[in-house]
């Protein structure tokens, strides 16, 4: 099969294949074709010089709201994807059984962006959070709706990758953990893992990760106090390292007030890394201080972390989490995604959700995706010219 697209001698960066050299990368037919120095383009083949780029798997957004127009927090997929480098967004509960149809079949399935979804244990997902409007979904338990949960995912599996479900003093309000438990057997039923936000107590980070199983996701997993996952030593707490050893994943959902650097700066220190950054992004934090996934990646390249296990954040484990092994990978057969960065060195200002500031000296900038085997960017930039097939 002819190769529809060639990426031509850039740095590529796959964690999936341990993989870091100078190289080509080509598509054919949708997928990844091969990998290799000095491909062999046919006359009708798109090649992109990118030597002056990092090529990654397409990244995975693993907390996105993206229901645009059926809830007042989501933000439109394809806009957000073109600019942040991602192209597989993630929604995380903002439809429920009550209205994931719509969801569906007026912004899934018309995307050119893959959207996959975790399902909201309440009717309607999270229906009430805007500027003026802010009613926790899980405090309303008339709202829960196990059965119907069950049934929407079952019937959507190619989409559906697991049960969301807010806790919390501001999400389930007088309702506590119960809602936790409802999502749980829902969870259980369809043989899928759960989501589980987290915010303030009650109730309490621990009770909360005490009934995770391997495999759940605790998002927002670095927050700030209260309901952080340090102790006032700087240390992790026993019942986080515990959660993890038994198989727990650890999310950061960004958002609008769920990440600290004072709790990312500790856990790093000890070396706890999240196994997923995702941005968390929603309409009331996508103008700051979330802003996108390239940034909320940068905040960590610049606390420290390893640029390689940042790019394993938000390709191969999010893609193990969602249990799809075809995305997060330019493995020969995967999904034909790639995303285009810049690592760019200076000053830059980044912020946290309770308003700390940090200078940071690196910024991970998106400079163009592939989708589907596709060259797929807002504009026809001069820097990536076209080469002779």
């Amino acid at each position: 099969m002819p190769f529809d697209l060639i990426l031509r001698g850039g740095r590529l960066i796959d964690p999936s294949q341990k993989l870091d050299a100078r190289t080509d990368v080509a598509f054919a037919g949708g997928k990844v074709a091969m990998i290799g120095n000095e491909l062999k383009a046919d006359p009708g083949t798109d090649v992109r010089d990118v030597s002056d780029y990092i090529v990654t798997p397409g990244l995975i957004d693993l907390h996105t709201h993206v229901y645009w127009g059926g809830t007042s927090l989501g933000i439109d997929a394809e806009e957000f994807c073109r600019t942040s480098g991602v192209t597989t967004a993630v929604d995380t509960g903002s439809a429920g059984p009550g209205n994931f149809a719509g969801f569906r079949k007026h912004v899934i399935e018309p995307s050119q962006v893959r959207i996959m979804a975790y399902l909201h244990v309440s009717h309607a997902g999270i229906y009430g959070f805007s500027h003026r409007v802010m009613v926790g979904e899980s405090e309303e338990m008339r709202l829960m709706n196990p059965i119907d949960a069950v049934k929407v995912a079952e019937a959507n599996r190619d989409l559906i990758v697991g049960i969301k479900v807010r806790v919390g003093l501001h999400a389930s309000g007088t309702s506590g953990i119960v809602p936790l438990d409802i999502a749980l057997e829902v969870a259980e039923e369809v043989g899928m893992p759960l989501m589980a936000h987290i915010d303030h107590p009650p109730p309490s980070y621990e009770e909360v990760l005490a009934r995770l199983r391997p495999g759940d996701v605790l998002t927002h997993a670095f927050r700030p106090f209260p309901n952080t996952p340090t102790t006032a030593q700087g240390t992790v707490k026993r019942v986080v390292l515990e959660a993890r050893e038994r198989g727990v994943l650890f999310d950061i959902g960004h958002g609008k007030g769920s990440f600290a650097f004072k709790t990312a700066r500790a856990m790093l220190a000890n070396g706890f890394y999240p196994d997923t950054i995702s941005s968390d992004v929603h309409t009331l934090c996508i103008d700051g201080p979330a802003f996108d996934q390239a940034t909320t990646m940068s905040k960590f390249l610049c606390m420290g972390m390893p640029l390689s296990d940042v790019v394993a954040a938000s390709t191969v484990n999010a893609a193990m989490a969602l249990r799809r092994p075809e995305l997060g990978s330019l493995k020969p057969g995967s999904a034909g995604d790639a995303t285009l960065i810049s690592v760019q060195q200076g000053q830059f200002d980044y912020v946290d959700a309770v308003g700390e500031q940090m200078i940071g000296d690196r910024k991970i900038v998106s400079e163009g995706v592939v989708i589907a085997g596709r060259w797929w960017h807002p504009k026809q930039s001069p820097k990536f010219k076209q080469l002779a097939g």
